[in-house]
C-alpha cells in the first residue's frame, strides 16, 4: 500500500513507519478489530500512478471496499484523469478524491481553480475528501457552503490543536453546520502525539458528536500513520471506550452511505 521510499517518510520522527506496507500487514489488524471492509486513502505520494495502483489492488482485494485516490484539484486535466482511472483496472472502486490541501496556504480552497476542481469531483459523483490544518477550516466552511450539492469528508476532525478545544470548536462549528460534510474520527492520537491519553481525546470526540451527530461521523484508523504513536487496535479501543461501544453509524453505516458502498 506504500513503500519505504515515499519521500515524505524521510521526515524526522517517522522511522517507525518507514517501511513497505502490504495487505498482509493489514489483515491481522482488521481481524483483531472485527473490521470486515475498509476504504483505502491516498498516502501522500501525489502521483496518479499511486491511485492506479490502489484501484488495481482493490479490484482483487475483498477487504478494500473503495479507494479515495489522489488528484490535483487545480489540474486542468482533472476531469480526464478521473475518467482514465474509472476506465482502468478497479475503476469502479474509486469513491473519492483527496488532494494534499494541508500543504497549501490557508485560503487554498478559495482559489478559483481549486474550487472548480472540487465541483468537478462532485460532478463525477465522487466524494471530496479534505485533509487540512485547523487554520484552513474557515476556507473549508466557505467551500462546502458554496457547493451544497457536493459531498465532503473532513479527515482527522481538521487536525485539532490539542490544548485549545474552544479555539478549534469555533473553527469547526461552521463546517459542521453544513449538512453535506461528514467527518472522520481519525488521526487524533497522531495529532495529540506521544503520551496521548483517552482524557485528551475525549472532549474533541464529544464535541464532534455534538456538532455532527453520529450519522455524519465515521471511524478512521489512520493506519499505518497511527503506528508512529499507537497500534490500529489501540486506536479502535480508545474510540470504543470514549463512545461507550461501537455505534453502527460511526463504525460502518456513515462510511457506507457517504462513499456509496452499498453495492461494492
Amino acid at each position: 500500500m506504500w513503500t519505504a521510499d515515499y519521500p515524505w517518510l524521510a521526515a524526522d520522527g517517522l522511522a517507525p513507519i518507514r517501511r513497505d506496507y502490504t495487505m498482509a500487514d493489514l489483515r491481522p489488524h482488521l481481524a483483531a478489530c472485527g473490521v470486515q471492509r475498509t476504504v483505502l486513502v491516498e498516502a501522500g505520494l501525489c502521483q496518479a500512478a499511486e491511485t492506479s495502483r490502489f484501484l488495481a489492488l482493490a479490484a482483487h482485494t475483498p477487504e478494500i471496499a473503495g479507494v479515495v485516490g489522489w488528484a490535483g484539484l487545480a489540474d486542468p486535466d482533472l476531469r480526464a484523469m478521473l475518467a482514465r482511472h474509472r476506465s482502468g483496472p478497479g475503476g469502479d472502486c474509486l469513491v473519492g478524491v483527496r488532494d494534499q490541501v494541508q500543504a497549501g496556504p490557508d485560503d487554498l480552497l478559495d482559489q478559483p481553480g481549486v474550487r472548480a476542481g472540487l465541483a468537478t469531483v462532485a460532478e463525477a459523483g465522487l466524494v471530496n475528501e479534505l485533509v487540512v490544518r485547523a487554520s484552513q477550516l474557515p476556507s473549508v466552511a466557505r467551500a462546502v457552503a458554496a457547493l451544497p450539492d457536493a459531498t465532503f469528508v473532513l479527515d482527522h476532525l481538521g487536525k485539532p490543536p490539542f490544548g485549545d478545544l474552544d479555539g478549534w470548536k469555533r473553527l469547526i462549528a461552521p463546517v459542521a453546520a453544513c449538512p453535506n460534510v461528514a467527518a472522520k474520527l481519525s488521526g487524533l492520537v497522531t495529532e495529540a502525539g506521544p503520551g496521548w491519553t483517552r482524557a485528551m481525546l475525549r472532549p474533541f470526540v464529544q464535541t464532534a458528536l455534538d456538532l455532527f451527530g453520529p450519522d455524519r461521523l465515521m471511524f478512521g484508523s489512520d493506519w499505518p500513520v497511527c503506528e508512529v504513536v499507537a497500534t490500529y487496535e489501540e486506536v479502535a479501543a480508545v474510540l470504543t471506550g470514549i463512545l461507550g461501544g461501537r455505534p453502527g453509524d460511526i463504525f460502518g453505516r456513515t462510511a457506507t452511505r457517504v462513499y456509496r458502498l452499498e453495492n461494492q
